[in-house]
Order: C-alpha cells, then structure tokens, then sequence
C-alpha cells in the first residue's frame, strides 16, 4: 500500500508569478495522488492574491489540501481568502481535517497553521505578563486542535499539515534567535500523539528539508525556497524509507 503525496509550501503567488508553477502542476495526476500546501500561499493576504491561488492550484485533476500561513494572514481578509480557494476545489484545513479515497489506500490529513513558541529548553513558557500568556496560548490551542483533528480521522495512513515547524531539525540553517517565531515542540507533541505516518510544513525559507519528531515521525519542510522545485513527491506506505522519490521544476524558478 502506496499512497503517492506532492508538496509544496511558500509559493507566495500574486499576479507578478502566477503561471510560474501551472506547467509542472498539469503532470501532477501522472505522479501523484493528491497535493498540499503548507501555507504561505500569497504574499499579503489579499482576495486578489487568492484568485492567483485559485487559477495556479485549481483544477489539477488531483485533490488540492491546504493550511493557510502567516502572510496569508497578513491583510486580515482570511474568510474572503479561504472562500476564494475553497470556490476553486480546494480545501483549506484549520484544526480540521479530511480523509481521501486513494488508489493505495485511506489518506487522513489533518491541518492547523500552527504559530510559534520554541522547543524544548528554549521556548516561551506560560507565565507572566497577559501577552507572554496570550502568546504561549495560541500556540497550545493550535497544537491540541491539531491532535484532535488527527485522532478523528478513519484512514490508512495518516498525514500533518502545518505551516509552522513541530520539530527543530528542519530549521537548520536559520538563524538560532528566531527558532521560537518559527515553530514549537507542542505541534511535535500533537504529532506524536496519534499514528501519523508523516508530517509537512513549510515557514523556514533557510531551512533543511528532513527532521524527525522525538516519537519518530518523519518531518519535511516542503517550503519552495527549500526544495527549490514546484513540489516533491513522497511515496508513503509500507515503505516510507523511499521518502522524496520525484521532483518537478518550477519553470522560471
């Protein structure tokens, strides 16, 4: 059992790139069974930007899952976004998720943007002033809809999609000060704790593309400027050590 995931995070389209990614996109059903996106899918925010979205990513001929971003967050026209994706066939995921009939099996994705915090020994704490608290908060609450999402779906296999990082690995070749705006250990956590096969985000534009959860669950940052194509292809199943096995090119990229 096989199911075949393409992914990419950080396109930060507007009208100036749209149709950059289109030509490699239209092989998608030769290659792949379904595609994410780990946010970042505009670069302000904005309705016009999504309707950039929308024409890149809709109609693929394959399911398209998303999680919105930080910059897709920007403009605060998050409904008007989320609105003009999800009239284009695409399903936008936040503390939800949704499972697909694939030809090797039940695929779960669950999905939350996430937010930031740290990981273990350096990261915010839930104490102090209102707004530390109010901080730390935001990313708990994001973590434990993330674990609800993933221990309420029926399926085969079962995969993560954030925007923010749920592991340090990933990250490596940011600078260290601003790991705590980059991800937090509680999304590993909420990773961890359901029988995930695989887990995505994208966020860290100078990061590394493979890490790994304390509980063993791969990790990938799929964000464009670090796999530096218009997606990567993993085949997950009985055997995930085949991870990325195809790549295609972003023209222009």
């Amino acid at each position: 059992m096989v199911i075949r995931i393409a992914a990419v995070g950080d396109v930060h389209l507007d009208e100036d790139v749209v149709g950059r990614f289109r030509p490699a996109l239209e092989e998608l059903p030769d290659c792949a069974d379904v595609l994410l996106l780990a946010g970042d899918l505009t670069r302000h925010g904005t309705e016009a930007e999504a309707r950039c979205v929308a024409q890149e990513f809709g109609g693929l001929g394959v399911p398209v899952i998303t999680v919105l971003g930080n910059h897709d967050h920007q403009c605060d026209q998050v409904p008007q976004v989320v609105k003009v994706l999800e009239d284009a066939g695409i399903t936008v995921l936040e503390g939800t998720g949704v499972v697909l009939e694939c030809a090797g099996g039940r695929l779960g994705v669950a999905g939350v943007k996430g937010f930031g915090g740290g990981f273990a020994g350096r990261c915010a704490s839930d104490f102090g002033e209102p707004e530390m608290k109010a901080f730390v908060r935001t990313t708990t609450d994001s973590a434990d809809r993330l674990a609800q999402a993933l221990h309420s779906l029926d399926c085969d296999l079962l995969v993560a999609l954030t925007h923010y990082a749920p592991v340090p690995d990933t990250l490596a070749g940011e600078p260290l000060e601003i790991y705590p705006f980059l991800g937090a250990y509680q999304l590993g956590q909420a990773i961890d704790s359901a029988p995930t096969a695989l887990a995505l985000h994208g966020h860290a534009h100078a990061g590394s593309e493979r890490g790994v959860t304390p509980g063993g669950v791969r990790v990938r940052n799929v964000a464009h400027p670090v796999i530096k194509q218009a997606y990567s292809v993993f085949h997950v199943g009985d055997h995930l050590d085949q991870g990325e096995v195809s790549r295609l090119s972003a023209s222009g990229t």
